[in-house]
């Protein structure tokens, strides 16, 4: 994760290059070790680079990492010829290699081959099993040619090789609630959570999940979860506040006519009372003009 730091450093220095101040090599490095994309400026400043004879001749052995930044930076910009340049240099240079392999396929990913590119990755695959970039570009095939169940498929084979991706986990999730599988992406937010305790976002979709799913035991799970939520982002979270109330009100209707004496319906009253005001004070100080309408939805839920 990038640092308020490095990304005003990061910024301070595009302005430099982008004025004619220097510092381009150095711009490309940094965008390189944080692992951040900006396609176009690094297209823009590394083309000029590599095409300046002099300068790339004193890159030195950077000259290749550069080629592939680039490589990758132009098919990002649909500049699919400048991309096949780089690879066909890359090629030269490291005939074999895997590496220059998985840009090739790329490529062919770029161009909307989709066919060859699987087939290329797959043949990836067979000399590296473990290679987990070659994994995930064949889910994002499967995603880009609308066909959720086979990157489901694919998540799922490889979360059995790589079980502590969180990336992944949350992907898997995102997926399944797209088919409206929600026992399947509520186990993948228990995963999550198990791993990752402390992150309130997996407690809030988790929460989302019980509560689309339904039912007393899941309304009730699904209030401790945006309970959790609160908790951890010190009352901040307006979502998490919304969705006790919601809890609240489908706890009372839910448990009508029956044990006036259940812990969990007694308690529904109080917990839309405060999640209610803790909603409404947060408008009033950041959105006013929908105070009006955001109050008048809370008094319409039924407790």
């Amino acid at each position: 994760m990038v640092t308020k730091t490095e990304e005003t450093q990061l910024n301070q220095l595009e302005i430099q290059v982008d004025n004619g101040g220097g510092g381009a090599w150095e711009y490309l490095c940094l965008v390189r070790n944080l692992k951040i994309r900006r396609s176009e400026k690094v297209l823009k400043h590394a083309s000029s680079i590599l095409n300046d004879p002099r300068k790339r001749s004193a890159l030195g052995p950077d000259e290749w990492t550069l080629n592939e930044q680039v490589a990758i930076a132009a098919m990002d910009c649909q500049c699919l010829g400048v991309a096949q340049n780089c690879i066909k240099a890359l090629q030269q240079k490291f005939p074999g290699s895997k590496r220059v392999g998985r840009l090739e396929a790329l490529l062919l990913e770029a161009k909307g081959l989709w066919g060859e590119a699987e087939e290329a990755y797959s043949s990836l695959l067979e000399d590296n099993p473990l290679d987990q970039a070659i994994h995930k570009r064949r889910v994002a095939i499967s995603k880009a040619l609308g066909k959720p169940s086979i990157a489901i498929e694919l998540l799922n084979k490889y979360l059995e090789l790589f079980m502590a991706d969180h990336d992944a986990w949350r992907e898997l999730a995102e997926l399944y609630l797209s088919l409206q599988m929600y026992k399947q992406a509520a186990f993948c937010y228990e995963e999550l959570i198990l791993s990752q305790p402390t992150v309130p976002l997996y407690h809030l979709a988790y929460a989302d999940v019980l509560y689309t799913i339904g039912g007393v035991e899941n309304i009730i799970s699904a209030r401790k979860y945006y309970a959790a939520t609160i908790d951890l982002t010190g009352g901040k979270n307006t979502r998490a506040l919304l969705g006790i109330c919601l809890c609240a009100s489908a706890i009372a209707q839910l448990s009508e006519g029956k044990n006036k004496e259940d812990k969990d319906a007694t308690a529904a009253p109080e917990l839309h009372s405060l999640s209610a005001a803790a909603v409404e004070k947060e408008y009033k100080q950041k959105a006013p003009d929908k105070l009006q309408l955001i109050s008048s939805a809370l008094r319409s839920l039924k407790i």
